[in-house]
């Protein structure tokens, strides 16, 4: 049995194109090598794995170090390579876990971006607006009032400059 209210509460609740179809909702992962991304990948598959009308896309971003950091380019170069390859296998670890979870393989894709100059939560909210997301997820990263002083909390970042998105901070 259906009525106005009902109806209005379904609109609002999908997200529905100009044809008539369904949208996805659209989230994005943002992980890198820490216990707290893999907390975030799982929670996401345990909250929203199996449900329809869900799409995610798993951002891993690689800062590279100053380039003094390095003796020469080819040392750079190599690098740049082994982090490229052990992202790699790691987005396609939890791409496995989400899928395995009951996310449609179509649905659930991987990102990989060598960071410049842009502070971590800058690139990823503009991922996030690229892809149009409405959610991104992190995991938080336990620092102390000294360290997050100093270099700035991500996830805090992204909480008070995400517009047009919902954040989730996974513990």
């Amino acid at each position: 049995m259906t009525n106005a209210y009902s109806d209005t509460l379904k609109g609002s609740v999908m997200n529905i194109e100009t044809n008539g179809n369904v949208k996805d909702k659209h989230l994005l992962i943002a992980i890198d090598q820490t216990e707290n991304s893999k907390h975030a990948v799982l929670y996401v598959a345990e909250f929203l794995g199996g449900f329809p009308g869900f799409k995610v896309t798993l951002l891993s971003i690689i800062q590279e170090p100053e380039e003094d950091f390095f003796e020469n380019e080819q040392e750079q170069g190599v690098w740049t390579k082994n982090k490229q390859e052990e992202t790699n296998r790691m987005l396609e670890n939890y791409r496995q876990v989400l899928i395995q979870s009951g996310f449609p393989e179509e649905k659930v894709g991987i990102k990989l971006c060598i960071g410049d100059a842009k502070s971590l939560s800058e690139m990823i909210l503009s991922f996030q607006c690229n892809m149009n997301c409405c959610t991104v997820v992190v995991g938080r990263h336990h620092k102390s009032k000294t360290e997050e002083f100093l270099f700035g909390s991500i996830s805090n970042q992204l909480i008070h400059e995400a517009n047009n998105c919902t954040v989730w901070v996974v513990e």
